[in-house]
């Protein structure tokens, strides 16, 4: 299904063309109504009226996470106060957060994009959506909730956690689709098997998921666990949350609403574009967004563009699956690990689940790398023989993946903390010493 074929599955020409009248009214925009960044084009030497051609947004500076910290917490907002009828802000754990401001113009954009995407995964007007990301400040469960509401679902704001009366509400209000981060829905489909539900008790078409990078193991043992199709969306608060871009059913890549938002990839370390199919770091700029708009937002991940035609029908531009972000790579040893490769090799092995995880520290001078990782339920880390064997296998996998080794330790499945949120992965106390 399709909910928007005018612009989901508009010809290149028109998608062009209607993306450079939207990019020019935007640098105008944003040129007139928000100082810092009027300040930055000043001092590249360029005006809005340069903007002739798409191409020419590579005249345009980037906007980074600095810029907004910098400007904490309204300096980046186009619009007035009194125009401003919501607020969000990044979940981020460090420093001040990312405030976001909208317009109702700008949630009405946000309810279209998640229109799109829910439409996308097979749901609509008679679909029952159980929302268990968080609401609040967090842009995921509002996003989930408004794109819903958009196409007529009954909506179910169950937020994080409670993972007992998610199953309930699952089988009593017979839902249709689940919204959550992937680590939380691995939490649910144990919860689950040890209740004894089968997911064919349940009503399960599609689950939405998003907010931190999963590998397809991980998906496959998602729908395995909760009996649904899972479908990879994105998007970060600085362009608008949730509903940037979905997966579809070819599962080959993510489409990107690029009427609403223009990717571009770029090279991390030169900053120049790249080619399509070539991995570096994406772009965004927001096209018609009023209270926060944004112009070649730096967003740290990792990932490329294609742009031939879906089998899906939709000729929106995808990005491929997020590889990791540029601040989030571990650098061990001199050699560059990202927790994602990790995790796919973990996925692997039916013997583990995916829940684990990675201790880097420092010890004389030398990284230390090690790897916790549950044992799949059933097994048990007191056969030495098997564990031996397992452990020899996993090693071989990793450094065929990383280039380096790393201590492999196994545990029992539920011994590690279980997310409802997004999962963290990594504890990292290097940085604890250096100076």
């Amino acid at each position: 299904m399709i909910w928007n074929k005018e612009m989901e599955c508009a010809d290149r020409e028109t998608m062009r063309a209607l993306q450079l009248e939207k990019l020019q009214k935007t640098v105008k925009y944003e040129y007139e109504n928000v100082a810092p960044y009027r300040k930055k084009m000043d001092d590249a030497g360029v005006k809005p009226e340069d903007i002739k051609t798409l191409e020419d947004i590579r005249k345009l500076p980037f906007t980074t996470k600095e810029d907004l910290a910098a400007n904490y917490p309204k300096g980046l907002f186009a619009a007035k106060d009194e125009d401003i009828v919501r607020v969000h802000a990044s979940s981020g754990t460090t420093g001040k957060p990312k405030i976001a401001g909208y317009t109702r113009g700008d949630l009405e954009i946000w309810g279209e994009c998640v229109a799109r995407a829910l439409t996308c995964a097979g749901q609509d007007k008679n679909s029952v959506i159980q929302i268990a990301y968080g609401y609040g400040l967090f842009t995921g469960g509002l996003g989930a909730h408004i794109g819903a509401e958009t196409i007529g679902a009954t909506t179910i704001p169950m937020s994080s956690g409670n993972t007992k009366k998610q199953i309930m509400f699952m089988k009593d209000m017979k839902s249709t689709a689940f919204c959550c981060t992937p680590s939380y829905a691995l939490t649910v489909a144990e919860g689950l098997a040890k209740e004894g539900v089968d997911p064919s008790e349940l009503s399960l078409q599609a689950g939405i998921f998003g907010a931190e990078p999963w590998t397809e193991g991980m998906r496959e043992n998602i729908e395995k666990g909760l009996g649904l199709k899972a479908y990879d969306i994105y998007g970060l608060t600085e362009i608008i949350g949730p509903g940037v871009s979905i997966s579809c059913d070819e599962h080959n890549g993510m489409h990107i609403q690029e009427d609403y938002f223009y990717p571009e990839i770029i090279d991390p370390e030169t900053l120049e574009p790249l080619p399509d199919g070539e991995i570096g770091e994406l772009v965004f700029t927001t096209l018609g967004k009023e209270g926060f708009p944004m112009i070649r937002y730096r967003t740290r991940d990792l990932c490329y563009l294609m742009r031939d035609k879906c089998a899906c029908g939709r000729t929106t531009v995808r990005m491929g699956k997020i590889l990791g972000r540029t601040d989030d790579m571990l650098i061990i040893r001199g050699v560059n690990v990202f927790p994602s490769q990790i995790e796919e090799v973990i996925s692997r092995f039916e013997e583990l689940t995916i829940n684990y995880m990675i201790y880097v520290g420092r010890e004389n001078n030398k990284d230390t790398f090690d790897l916790e990782v549950e044992l799949a339920p059933g097994l048990e880390i007191d056969d030495i023989g098997f564990v031996e064997n397992l452990r020899s296998r996993v090693d071989h996998a990793l450094r065929d993946m990383l280039g380096i080794g790393c201590k492999v330790k196994f545990l029992n499945a539920d011994t590690l903390p279980r997310s409802e949120g997004k999962a963290v992965r990594v504890k990292d106390t290097r940085k604890l010493h250096d100076k």
